[in-house]
């Protein structure tokens, strides 16, 4: 093979991963699925499109191998295919917000229209928890807490929050935290907090991001939890 030959079918092969994070809903299942496996039809449900939309991109990402699966009964059940992708998902997303003027600044109106407060570090959380000054509270899907989460924090769901809101303290600040830096159930949970009259903050980043620092986290269900 001809060197010039060889080049052009390598850099084809990495035009066609490239392609696999071409579609928004592409990129929306990968970021899904950086919180743990998940079905098909959960997958549908977060993404917000068909089942059988969700399938398409999903047997793309396969092709590519970006993801994996396996059956469950009746069920096929994705993952990533390694970690290395999620990398790829948030180096991508780094280089947009470096290279894309208008996304931080849509990302800063959307969230100060929501909790109107600026979402806490994680550095800062840190501190504040060993110093027992907040409770953490993840509001993302309890099959998202179960596969992961920050060590110590306590499981409820956005959709479970507002009947649960007597359950959490009111002399304590809560600091929610969800799937990512552009996940929307922490500011949405922040807003119903603070109308509930307790003090409340977002985590800028998510459960992900926490985990690529390498900070504590826990799995499984938190014991004597109510759902």
């Amino acid at each position: 093979m001809q060197g010039r030959t060889f080049k052009d079918a390598v850099f084809r092969l990495f035009a066609r991963v490239a392609r696999s994070f071409s579609a928004p809903k592409r990129l929306e299942l990968l970021d899904v699925l950086a919180q743990g496996e998940r079905d098909v039809e959960t997958l549908a449900c977060e993404t917000g499109c068909s089942v059988a939309n969700a399938s398409r991109h999903l047997q793309v990402l396969r092709q590519t191998g970006l993801v994996a699966s396996r059956r469950e009964g009746v069920r096929v059940v994705y993952r990533l295919s390694g970690p290395e992708v999620e990398r790829a998902w948030h180096g991508l997303r780094s280089l947009s917000e470096s290279r894309l003027a208008g996304l931080p600044d849509a990302a800063r109106d959307y969230f100060a229209g929501r909790d109107g407060l600026e979402p806490l570090e994680r550095d800062e959380l840190l501190r504040r928890v060993r110093q027992g000054d907040a409770v953490v509270l993840d509001v993302r899907p309890s099959q998202e807490f179960e596969a992961g989460h920050i060590a110590g924090a306590l499981s409820m769901p956005l959709s479970t929050l507002r009947r649960r809101l007597d359950l959490l303290p009111s002399d304590r600040e809560i600091v929610a935290y969800c799937r990512g830096p552009y996940c929307v159930l922490a500011a949405e949970a922040v807003a119903l907090l603070r109308r509930s009259g307790r003090r409340a903050v977002r985590l800028r980043e998510g459960f992900p991001e926490w985990r690529g620092a390498g900070l504590p986290v826990a799995t499984g269900a938190e014991p004597g939890r109510t759902s």
